[in-house]
């Protein structure tokens, strides 16, 4: 047998017999009460033998059906107290009950029997409360070796006191000191440990306690407070560590496994939006979904949160073999059940995309794939319309031809006064999209949003690989400023827009306030514990070809109507003559099969009168060479 369970078996089996040795003395001790220590009389010694054989038998059972040793005595806390009492008043109940019916036993004085479970409950409770203390007063002692991280805990509030005792049970930490804003409670005592002063002070704090670690545990801070928190901490070498919200599933505990390094998505201008989670599963659960553009950041966590919901099949269409190979890995190994397709293609290929819809019948389709990196498509605009705009078209004539239920398009603000290809593109998608929605009985909803922290080509790791580079980090402006929201939140509010949309819409989620550039590029710095302007210079290199200081999430022309959700807005679809869009987009499509790059702005104007980067487009392809002009280079 093994070791482990052994030394449980020989613990169990001690605090059991512990506890049925205190039944009987507790009985004893009544006793001597009773008659004031002055001995027990001869005529009551059978009596309580008679006692002590009921009583043991009985409570033996109670504190087995109570959950006695469920708790080990190093952790002896008021839970384990409230067992007690149960097993203890309940066993004592029957007990009396029994010597209502049993002649023999009348003599037992009422007494005693008040006594007994009194005594009994102390008897139980104290060498367990004695020898908690005694562990933690050993662990109290041990906590000053040299090699104990010492810790300064952020935030005394509940969050911070459940991390305290969380971090009072592992060996390898010390907390010293907690700091907190509230006044009224500076000067206190947490459990011992001092709550010292004001986050203003920090750097005192950690210098007077010597500090190894700062734990951040207020899961309920504004931006405002994180980063005033985070630009008190970025001043040190000291490593942080966060506490991230608590959620009500998880009974608000905290423990230090939860902490995680401070990242960019702590800054975000908002509280992370919570969607409708049932909603999503009512309408995904048990159909065929295919995802395009799997292996994108959007696209694979798309992929990860459907394969939770219970499909009875997802399918993944990428053109990139390496990340498609990666999200299919991933899935395989997390859902072994789920059934999974996995087909390499590229959505503007018509054969590819009629064979997948043929063979898998998709419900459900999320159009994620696009090319979205502005500055590359400028260059490469044909291939950008090729894949945002013919792409798309194609994907959605396909789901309605095969009768497909839903249609859910990832789109960006950057479609919205566009001044760029990339963004224009994206536009002209959603005016398909929408116009489909009026001609199909598949809906057709498209979803809007900002950047995407961390997702591959945002500013984010570019940040970051240039601050591993030691600098310095590229800001195109000053004032430049962009939207931001996590990877959940984008994939919830597309997960979200098929289960609240009726088709043509347009979603948008509330963002919050646009963020500056530069104030996140110097967050980040702050955040690998450098220093802005000493250790990573931050430069200006000037707005590249199509990018603008501001994005904006909704058209003047677009009306807006609430949804079911505070924080999900949405535009009503604008109405445009089909025959026209059709012929457009037939042009379109020639012009960027030929890489006639003139001929394609024009039509992209023509589609998107408001596309703002057009006369500049025209400027720059004037003077760029051939081979960039569509034209031979020969």
């Amino acid at each position: 047998m093994n070791k482990r369970i052994q030394k449980y078996l020989f613990n169990y089996r001690m605090a059991f017999f512990h506890d049925l040795v205190w039944v009987v003395v507790s009985l004893y001790l009544a006793y001597l009460l009773r008659f004031n220590f002055d001995g027990i009389p001869k005529g009551h010694y059978s009596v309580l033998a008679q006692l002590i054989a009921i009583s043991v038998p009985i409570q033996g059972a109670a504190f087995w059906l109570f959950g006695m040793y469920r708790g080990l005595w190093r952790f002896a806390s008021i839970p384990d107290l409230l067992r007690i009492l149960k097993a203890v008043f309940s066993g004592a109940l029957c007990v009396i009950v029994i010597i209502s019916f049993a002649t023999r036993l009348e003599g037992v004085p009422r007494s005693v029997l008040f006594l007994y479970p009194l005594l009994l409950t102390a008897g139980l409770s104290l060498p367990r409360l004695i020898y908690r203390w005694y562990k933690d007063k050993d662990r109290r002692f041990s906590l000053h070796r040299a090699e104990n991280k010492r810790i300064i805990i952020i935030g005394g509030g509940r969050a911070g006191e459940l991390l305290l005792r969380d971090l009072r049970h592992q060996d390898e930490f010390q907390p010293v000191a907690f700091l907190d804003d509230d006044p009224a409670k500076q000067g206190f005592e947490i459990h011992g440990v001092p709550i010292f002063d004001t986050i203003e002070n920090l750097a005192s704090a950690v210098e007077r306690f010597a500090a190894d670690e700062i734990m951040i545990a207020i899961p309920s801070a504004s931006r405002e407070e994180m980063q005033g928190i985070i630009k008190h901490c970025g001043t040190l070498e000291t490593p942080t560590r966060i506490l991230p919200p608590l959620r009500p599933m998880d009974d608000y505990q905290v423990s230090s496994s939860q902490l995680r390094p401070l990242a960019i998505g702590d800054l975000l201008g908002r509280e992370a939006v919570q969607l409708d989670n049932k909603a999503i599963k009512a309408y995904l659960r048990g159909k065929t979904i295919l995802v395009t553009g799997s292996g994108g950041s959007i696209g694979s966590e798309l992929c990860r949160q459907i394969a939770t919901l219970v499909p009875s099949r997802l399918i993944l269409f990428d053109n990139g073999e390496f990340n498609l190979y990666s999200i299919d890995h991933e899935l395989r190994k997390k859902f072994p059940d789920l059934e999974l397709i996995t087909v390499l293609g590229d959505v503007k290929s018509l054969d590819r995309i009629d064979w997948t819809f043929s063979k898998f019948r998709p419900q459900v389709i999320f159009h994620a794939a696009a090319y979205k990196h502005v500055p590359m498509i400028e260059i490469n605009p044909a291939e950008g319309v090729r894949n945002n705009v013919i792409g798309t078209r194609l994907v959605a004539e396909a789901a309605d031809r095969y009768s497909a239920e839903c249609f859910v398009m990832v789109s960006t603000d950057k479609a919205v006064n566009p001044a760029n290809v990339m963004g224009c593109t994206k536009r002209i998608a959603e005016i398909f999209c929408q116009n489909m929605a009026g001609r199909s009985r598949t809906k057709f909803i498209t979803t809007r949003f900002g950047n995407v922290l961390g997702s591959a080509g945002s500013v984010v790791p570019l940040f970051e690989q240039q601050i591993c580079d030691g600098g310095p980090v590229t800001v195109t402006h000053r004032d430049i400023t962009r939207f931001f929201m996590t990877i959940p939140e984008a994939v919830n509010l597309i997960l979200q827009a098929g289960s609240m949309g009726r088709g043509g819409e347009i979603f948008v989620l509330d963002m919050g306030d646009q963020i500056l550039i530069r104030e996140l590029a110097e967050q980040m710095i702050r955040l690998s514990g450098l220093t802005p302007g000493k250790d990573i210079e931050i430069t200006y290199t000037g707005l590249r070809p199509g990018e603008k200081l501001y994005e904006e999430l909704f058209h003047e022309s677009e009306q807006l109507r609430s949804t079911t959700h505070s924080k999900v807005q949405l535009a009503e679809s604008r109405e445009f003559s089909w025959d026209w869009l059709e012929q457009e987009l037939e042009d379109l499509d020639q012009a960027a099969l030929s890489r006639d790059v003139s001929k394609l702005l024009h039509h992209l104007q023509k589609i998107v009168p408001e596309y703002k980067g057009i006369k500049q487009k025209c400027d720059e392809l004037s003077a760029a060479p051939p081979i960039l002009q569509g034209k031979s280079s020969n």
